[in-house]
């Protein structure tokens, strides 16, 4: 079982920055990729990025490429997802998963609770 908890989200300004983390307990990080999602309201969850677990290759959704950024610290059983240049239309709940791609999982497939992200001036 693995227990997922996110933070660091909050209300910026449009083009400000956050800085989401992901810290898991009750087993390591190291096996798993790590997914970060996001639902607006209205709107179904969509996949924004994912790190893998041996590698730590990437991939980003083209809607934030180039303005956010997702890193792992597996000592410290954690990921970040580093938000910059933030938009009003980024505004949602931001999870993590230890899948990539929704439903993919199986019995291995563990989300967090989620963190409120809003962008407005």
């Amino acid at each position: 079982q693995v227990h997922l908890v996110e933070s660091g989200g909050g209300l910026v300004q449009p083009g400000g920055s956050l800085r989401l983390s992901c810290v898991a307990s009750g087993s390591s990080l190291d096996y798993y990729a790590i997914g970060w999602f996001r639902q607006a309201p209205g709107k179904e969850r969509e996949g924004v990025s994912c790190i893998g677990a041996s590698d730590g290759s990437t991939w980003y959704a083209d809607f934030v490429k180039g303005r956010f950024t997702i890193s792992r610290d597996n000592g410290k059983n954690t990921v970040y997802f580093e938000l910059d240049n933030l938009k009003p239309e980024d505004t949602a709940v931001y999870y993590c998963a230890t899948v990539c791609v929704e439903g993919t999982g199986g019995n291995e497939e563990y989300w967090g609770q989620g963190t409120q992200v809003t962008v407005s001036s």
